[in-house]
């Protein structure tokens, strides 16, 4: 393979596979640095793009996929400042948006969007976090602005999200409640959560358990759905919050209303659509390596391991609901 040159996977067609193509490794323009990608985090949203199902998303034919990625500076472009060639990196840098991913050897990514790895951390469990953190982080602290002894609700806490949004609100010293299915419970409670089988227990039940019937003062939805309404229906009267990052369907508002609380969205993606707010997304990371590295936060991996040649079973790992945590792609 020529110097200049580098693998990367392919998204040519929608509903197809990923194809392996030899491709001219990009340079780091102004703002950008080069990264040679160590690790890429397999998320739900790469399927969704792959199947020609996220319009959201913006996709641009032909795509490289890979929304999160950690890596190695190979050289960093003009104007750039804080990263310097040899520095382990990771971010959310692409992969949709006609932005490339990180299911190639390098990418040309801003700066912008990185921030140096947790010194305790493998490039694996770095890659694994960029995209559930910055979403837990939007909904908790830029939303709902957490404070410290309130009581918080994550739907979904032991999912990708949620097991992140969960730390994060344990280490901004709120009192932290989370559903999941019975199976679930030992991984929520390690992550310091109390568990809350939703599958056994109403929300009525539940809110008048762990709230004496007053409703909690956050409740974070990461499921969607019918999740969303049963949130409304979870917090608190009188200045009671209610975020999601999957609030897409169409919904009741009354029980929120009715409690005189309010709602919130979060569209993680939207810096790397429309090229704002970039900057705040490497200050997330920034903030969760501190975290990492106060051993605050840890990322729950599939042991499994892949490559590019192997990262259609990844996927479909994802697909069949058989990960056991975050699924990641080693690249290099």
């Amino acid at each position: 393979m020529a110097n200049n040159n580098m693998q990367a996977l392919v998204l040519e067609k929608f509903g197809s596979p990923l194809v392996m193509r030899e491709i001219a490794r990009p340079q780091p323009g102004a703002g950008e640095v080069l990264v040679r990608i160590h690790a890429s985090g397999v998320n739900p949203l790469d399927l969704k793009i792959r199947a020609g199902k996220a319009a959201h998303a913006k996709p641009v034919l032909p795509a490289i996929l890979g929304i999160d990625m950690a890596g190695v500076v190979e050289a960093v472009g003009a104007g750039v400042s804080g990263f310097t060639p040899g520095d382990a990196v990771y971010g959310m840098t692409g992969g949709i948006a006609g932005v490339p991913g990180s299911l190639a050897q390098y990418a040309a990514v801003d700066a912008r969007l990185l921030a140096h790895q947790a010194g305790n951390f493998s490039m694996r469990e770095a890659a694994a976090l960029p995209l559930i953190f910055i979403t837990a982080w939007e909904g908790l602290v830029d939303r709902a602005k957490v404070q410290p002894g309130q009581k918080v609700l994550i739907h979904g806490g032991a999912g990708g999200v949620g097991h992140m949004a969960v730390q994060l609100a344990r280490a901004l010293d709120a009192e932290v409640y989370a559903t999941g299915s019975a199976v679930q419970k030992d991984i929520i409670e390690s992550y310091g959560a109390t568990a809350i089988d939703y599958q056994a227990c109403s929300v009525a039940d539940y809110v008048q358990q762990y709230t004496g019937g007053a409703g909690f003062d956050v409740v974070y939805d990461t499921v969607g759905g019918a999740t969303l309404d049963a949130s409304f229906a979870a917090v608190r009267t009188y200045g009671g919050h209610v975020v999601s990052c999957l609030g897409w369907g169409t919904h009741a508002l009354a029980p929120l209303s009715f409690r005189a609380a309010t709602y919130s969205g979060v569209f993680t993606l939207l810096p790397l659509i429309t090229g704002q707010q970039r900057l705040h997304h490497g200050d997330i990371l920034r903030e969760a390596a501190r975290l990492a590295d106060a051993g605050k936060l840890k990322v729950r991996l599939d042991e499994r391991v892949f490559d590019l040649y192997t990262a259609m079973e990844a996927q479909q790992l994802l697909e069949d609901g058989q990960a056991q945590g975050k699924v990641v792609i080693d690249i290099a």
